[in-house]
């Protein structure tokens, strides 16, 4: 493991210990990764509106998050997350918008 591997752990790892786990598709805050597990469906699963369970975003707590499909920003996931995306790789506008670890 790279000096840069292992600071990033670090990161996710302090991250992860103020209690906070975020869903990659729809940004819903959980207080646990057992929680985000058992939480259910998805509103915005990439299958559809709740045709599949949360994902936990493995990144780290930022400023701003960026779409990785097309650099588009917000302050929050689920803000980032609720429009779709123009260079989605299932078309046009035809899947949100995804964030960048």
């Amino acid at each position: 493991m790279s000096v840069g591997e292992g600071e990033l752990r670090n990161k996710q790892a302090r991250n992860m210990s103020n209690g906070k786990c975020y869903c990659a598709y729809c940004g819903q805050s959980f207080k646990s990764v057992s929680e985000l597990t058992r939480a259910g469906l998805c509103a915005r699963h990439p299958d559809g509106p709740v045709r599949g369970k949360h994902k936990l975003y493995e990144g780290t707590e930022k400023t701003a998050y960026t779409c990785k499909y097309c650099g588009a920003e917000a302050r929050t996931i689920d803000r980032l997350t609720a429009s779709t995306c123009l260079h989605h790789p299932k078309g046009h506008h035809r899947g949100h918008h995804e964030p960048a670890l």
